[in-house]
């Protein structure tokens, strides 16, 4: 609230008084400017001024208190009293029409069109017909038609403020409502790629540790390289997690250079993509899984995230072959066509109907990552032999 205008804030303050305190307030000051030519100055003639003068000036003062709850009341009872001013002889000449100026414009401010302009034609034609003098009248006329126009002046406002608020809360909690939708993609995001960092990573470092001890005895080289593929795996996870996770922490780039603000901090390398693809298939043959990588067709452009998807889609795929299928051999392909690269892995293993586990979210993680770049994925057992065979069509740019 301390970058608000003064005025602003003010505003709020009163407002946000009881109704019922502030016309108090009010009355109790009207009643005193109407009395006041009643108490500062005697009659002429000696002696206090005739007591019905004080009763009009008070009880057309008091009434203001209910002004907001009864408008049209309030002003009928005001206007009635004051007609009623001239009854006594020995009254001080005082045109005492404050509180009729007040009721009128609370009128004209909260009371429905048809009131409150049939209280203004009144108030005008009845101050015409009691008042005797020319002058008085028009002046008359002239304030309490200022009272009135005041009156809509501030409804106006008061309406065009209400609507500014309510535009303006609406706004906020779309605001809100897009902040959190943002949070929520992120979040999906953050955790498809920890998924597959992890599951890719895991899964190839627990069918190395099986294959481990049985190599130990018969064949100690095969041995050694299945630990170093299982260091291999390990560092490589902690890489892309640190990279990740340095992203969270310092809101940055993920294709950004090096990155952090220690000396531990891993340097930040672009994300994998499908040039990398090769590389990933190599690593799957480590785990004792034969990978072929073949790819026709002219490579074309493909947006950054597309690249990402093409290389997590496949990084899933080939994580649930090794982890469910039970597969010696797996395919990838890749087929360039005018607007669509079409990915295909396919594997040759028994266990196909086991590729998309109970509470696994693998195969979910492709539609999603598919769908997220304007592509789509199918995944299913295979219809030319055993196995499974995923399928993803992604966009590219046109020839």
């Amino acid at each position: 609230m301390s970058d608000l205008p003064v005025v602003v804030v003010l505003r709020r303050r009163f407002r946000a008084l009881p109704h019922l305190l502030v016309d108090g307030v009010l009355a109790a000051v009207v009643t005193l400017v109407q009395l006041w030519p009643l108490i500062s100055r005697d009659d002429p003639q000696g002696g206090h001024w005739h007591w019905w003068g004080y009763t009009v000036a008070v009880g057309a003062s008091l009434p203001l208190v209910w002004r907001r709850r009864a408008p049209v009341t309030v002003l009928v009872l005001v206007l009635t009293l004051l007609s009623t001013y001239d009854l006594a002889d020995d009254v001080a000449r005082q045109p005492i029409w404050y509180g009729g100026l007040v009721a009128l414009y609370t009128v004209a401010a909260y009371a429905p069109p048809w009131r409150r302009v049939t209280m203004l034609v009144l108030t005008i034609v009845g101050g015409l017909v009691l008042v005797g003098s020319s002058e008085t009248a028009l002046r008359g006329i002239v304030l309490f038609a200022a009272a009135y126009a005041i009156g809509r002046a501030a409804a106006t406002s008061r309406a065009h403020a209400a609507a500014l608020e309510e535009r303006a809360a609406r706004l906020e909690r779309e605001r809100r409502m897009e902040a959190e939708r943002a949070a929520e993609r992120e979040r999906a995001r953050i955790a498809r790629d920890m998924h597959d960092i992890l599951s890719h990573a895991v899964s190839l470092m627990v069918v190395q540790a099986e294959a481990g001890p049985v190599v130990v005895r018969s064949d100690p080289a095969r041995a050694e390289a299945v630990f170093d593929a299982i260091a291999a795996a390990g560092r490589d996870a902690m890489t892309q997690l640190r990279r990740m996770l340095g992203v969270l922490r310092d809101g940055g780039d993920e294709t950004s250079g090096d990155g952090g603000d220690g000396g531990d901090a891993a340097p930040r390398v672009p994300q994998p993509t499908i040039a990398d693809l090769p590389v990933l298939a190599e690593g799957i043959a480590g785990a004792g899984l034969r990978v072929a990588f073949t790819e026709s067709g002219r490579p074309r452009p493909v947006a950054p995230d597309c690249a990402v998807a093409a290389y997590r889609i496949v990084q899933e795929s080939l994580t649930n072959i090794v982890k469910h299928s039970g597969a010696a051999r797996a395919d990838i392909r890749l087929t360039w066509e005018d607007d669509t690269l079409m990915i295909d892995i396919t594997d040759d293993g028994p266990g196909a109907g086991r590729a998309l586990p109970s509470g696994g979210r693998g195969l979910i993680g492709i539609r999603e990552r598919a769908a997220a770049c304007g592509g789509s994925a199918t995944a299913g057992p295979r219809d030319d032999a055993p196995g499974f065979r995923v399928t993803a069509l992604l966009p590219v740019a046109a020839s």
